[in-house]
């Protein structure tokens, strides 16, 4: 392998690769980046089993050639080097890097002990998603996947492909996220759970950018996402997603509308408390108004009233002021940061049913938060 690139392309893309290499891995070559010298490219690659990325790089390529070094070492050298032309030669298993007035020689290993990753997504079989819509989407349900390794279901984002439509699902028990997002063309796959870490670095990849396919690959059990001269791939998690549909409320006894900012103000202001008793924050109702509290035994206690309109169904109309739920406060924080509307919509039917929430202006996004039981 022989060949010169450019300084800034490559750091970028050692930047990304990085991520996935695992220098504590059982097998010592994944802790090491491929660099693969083909016709006008340099291939820069690194996988950890689960998620693998390879990033195309315009080169002028001398020679062919194939070689692994370790991720760090390349990484840290490339990035300090100044902006200019690098040189790359590979002698054996050596890999001799030269610079404007720099040098280096690095012990690489055999390409050949490096597992086979994709580099291309096929055309046949994949689609265009609505990159930042789709991105974006993907924001407003990710907080809500478990971080909890004994449910390895749970730690992904369930994708449900519908005829010209994706929906988004993710729940951790406690809170759950569910957002639709309209798409071009529809896909063979029906339903795939895909590891949060994935997505989380599709994300960081596909940041403003326009244009994102996607690739379900049925032999390898894998989905592929390609951006630009980035191809990502990821193993899908197995397993049975819970029915989430169940505990969707089909109505809400309670109907209550609110500014967004107001209320997370009023959450971050009882957070201040909630931290000294297990994060639990108290929203009453009263007239044309919610009281949002929290109470703590070493700090002392808060009130804030927002302004709200409330409707709740003949039954309840008498009794609904003075109505009271609790919720963990980062729950909520969590949603009120995700969600795009000025105003949201909250459906209670009693204190221990799951609290639905809602932007009035975006029928595509749900969101679902389990209350905390008071005692006494």
């Amino acid at each position: 392998m022989k060949l010169q690139v450019l300084q800034e392309n490559l750091n970028k893309a050692l930047s990304f690769a990085s991520r996935f290499a695992s220098p504590k891995a059982q097998l010592p070559v994944l802790g090491n980046i491929l660099l693969s010298a083909k016709k006008t490219k340099l291939v820069v690659s690194a996988t950890n089993l689960e998620v693998s990325i390879s990033v195309a790089l315009g080169a002028q390529i001398k020679a062919e050639g194939d070689l692994t070094i370790p991720s760090r070492t390349i990484t840290d050298i490339v990035s300090n080097l100044p902006p200019s032309t690098i040189s790359l030669e590979s002698e054996k298993e050596n890999l001799q890097i030269i610079s404007s007035g720099f040098s280096s020689k690095l012990a690489g290993m055999n390409a050949s002990d490096f597992p086979s990753i994709p580099t291309a997504i096929p055309k046949e079989g994949s689609i265009a998603l609505p990159g930042q819509d789709f991105l974006d989407s993907l924001s407003q349900v990710s907080f809500s996947v478990s971080a909890d390794e004994t449910r390895p279901i749970l730690t992904g984002v369930l994708f449900i492909f519908d005829k010209e439509s994706l929906s988004m699902v993710a729940t951790d028990g406690f809170r759950l996220s569910q957002k639709r997002v309209k798409l071009d063309a529809s896909v063979k796959v029906k339903k795939l759970v895909l590891p949060k870490a994935a997505l989380s670095e599709l994300s960081r990849i596909a940041e403003n950018e326009e244009d994102l396919q996607f690739c379900f690959k049925e032999k390898e059990n894998q989905v592929l996402f390609a951006v630009s001269n980035v191809v990502l791939s990821s193993r899908i998690l197995e397993g049975e997603y819970p029915p989430y549909e169940r505990i969707i409320p089909k109505s809400s006894s309670i109907k209550i509308r609110a500014d967004k900012e107001e209320l997370l103000r009023a959450v971050k202001l009882a957070s201040v408390f909630a931290r000294d008793s297990a994060n639990v924050v108290k929203i009453v109702l009263e007239k044309d108004a919610l009281q949002i509290s929290a109470e703590s035994s070493s700090s002392g206690s808060q009130k804030t009233q927002v302004e709200a309109n409330i409707e709740s169904s003949e039954a309840l109309a008498k009794e609904d002021e003075g109505f009271e739920i609790a919720f963990n406060y980062r729950f909520l924080e969590d949603f009120l940061k995700a969600v795009k509307g000025e105003e949201i919509n909250m459906g209670f039917n009693d204190p221990n049913s799951p609290g639905v929430f809602t932007d009035p202006k975006d029928p595509d996004y749900l969101h679902l938060i389990m209350p905390v039981k008071i005692q006494g």
